[in-house]
């Protein structure tokens, strides 16, 4: 087995676990401490919360905040090895993995590498809209936010203003609403005290989505709620509303609408990235890598892949399961125990997914929830989402921050980090 000089041999069957999301994070977890050498590789040193970016790109969160350090999270584990490295290619065949920090050797890999944006080929939106898959977009989409609104104070005429004041969010699901409503608070209670020569009164606020309704994997009940929600808090909501292109000043709609907007937000869909090497990989749908109830590849040995990747169908799942953070950590979490129990050449376990519930916050104490035939909203719904997602965020400190941020910004009506920190020029 091939190895970097910096990996030791281990007497121990290694895993190597790529992408340090949910599953990854998950996987990890389960596997360490049992006799395994495990190596996990991610692009970034920090584990990354997603389902808070938009509080990120909004002002209501630092980005430290809801990322974590790997390494001070792994810190003493025996047998474990972290590399920040981007993932190139897997050899099969060889077993290994190839990186940009070179080759590493497997018994076991596991791919979790999650979903990337996906602009449906249009290129033209691709280059003038500002998506948000990392902390480092959202740092990015925060700066040109307040960027636009510095940048209007000097525009000459009341339409240039307009525009680019103007905000549109591509995608009804969770991620667009939840940016929908947190900029129509911002729109309220942060804008115009902050830059009080603009006329806030002129701003709109749009949500696209091209299907029949927004939230469209949750209840009717919540798709409904959710939707008068916005409304009430200013957004127009446009629903079987597909963009068609975007120059960076209008976006064309299926309807033959056109909106004049400085900024578009992305929050439209996902997609699987290509991995070279796995091209004999059957795909389902959204280009997922079809596995079996055990979060194998059917075409290789020792591969399997967890979360956003992998398209797994069971009966109540037919399409597939949502790429959301459950599916992820479940599927995670069983794999842990299927790699014993396979060392221990014990039948494996399948996989039958448990919904919990879902949620989406909308604004300041407004949320929708789905637990099981349970549909409410309101302020109770916005407490529940509070809870669940500081109970889920990892590390401690991380929690108490958050907590502060929210209770200053519940009780003041102000996002206090509006912060346009840009890269400083690279060393010559």
């Amino acid at each position: 087995m091939l190895s970097l000089p910096n990996i030791p041999i281990s007497k121990n069957p290694r895993i190597v676990v790529v992408g340090a999301g949910f599953a990854g994070l998950r996987l990890v977890r389960g596997l360490i401490k049992r006799n395994f050498q495990v190596v996990l590789i991610d692009r970034n040193n920090y584990h990354q919360f997603q389902p808070l970016y938009y509080q990120v790109a909004t002002s209501g969160l630092e980005p430290s905040s809801i990322a974590f350090p790997l390494r001070k999270l792994f810190q003493g584990i025996p047998d474990f090895h972290f590399r920040m490295a981007e993932l190139e290619g897997v050899d099969p065949d060889k077993k290994e993995i190839l990186t940009s920090i070179g080759s590493i050797g497997y018994d076991i890999l596991v791919l979790a590498l999650g979903a990337t944006t996906n602009y449906f080929g249009n290129k033209e939106v691709e280059v003038n809209s500002l998506a948000m898959k990392s902390v480092s977009q959202a740092i990015q989409m925060r700066n040109i936010l307040l960027e636009n609104y510095e940048a209007a104070l000097n525009l000459p005429t009341e339409a240039d203003q307009e525009r680019i004041m103007n905000i549109v969010v591509v995608g009804g699901g969770p991620t667009g609403v939840e940016l929908a409503g947190s900029m129509a608070d911002m729109k309220k209670f942060v804008f115009p005290s902050d830059y009080p020569e603009l006329d806030f009164s002129r701003m709109k606020i749009f949500i696209l989505e091209a299907a029949d309704r927004l939230l469209a994997p949750m209840s009717a009940f919540a798709s409904k709620k959710a939707t008068k929600y916005l409304i009430d808090m200013g957004v127009t909501v446009k629903t079987n509303a597909a963009v068609e292109g975007y120059d960076g000043a209008t976006v064309n709609l299926s309807t033959g609408e056109k909106i004049s907007s400085g900024t578009v937000l992305w929050a439209a869909g996902v997609k699987v990235p290509e991995i070279p090497g796995m091209e004999k990989a059957s795909r389902g749908r959204g280009g997922r890598f079809v596995v079996d109830r055990f979060s194998r590849l059917p075409a290789f040995e020792d591969i399997y892949i967890v979360g956003d990747q992998a398209f797994m169908t069971e009966d109540a799942y037919p399409t597939g399961h949502p790429q959301v953070a459950q599916p992820a950590i479940q599927q995670a979490s069983l794999l842990a125990k299927n790699l014993l129990r396979r060392r221990e050449n014990l039948e494996l376990m399948p996989f039958f997914y448990h919904d919990k519930g879902s949620m989406a916050t909308v604004g300041r104490n407004k949320a929708v929830v789905d637990i099981g035939r349970l549909h409410f909203g309101g302020f109770l719904a916005w407490v529940i989402w509070i809870l669940v997602h500081l109970m889920a965020i990892v590390g401690t400190k991380n929690r108490f921050f958050i907590f502060i941020n929210w209770a200053w910004n519940y009780l003041t009506y102000d996002q206090s980090l509006r912060l346009i920190i840009r890269s400083a020029a690279p060393r010559k």
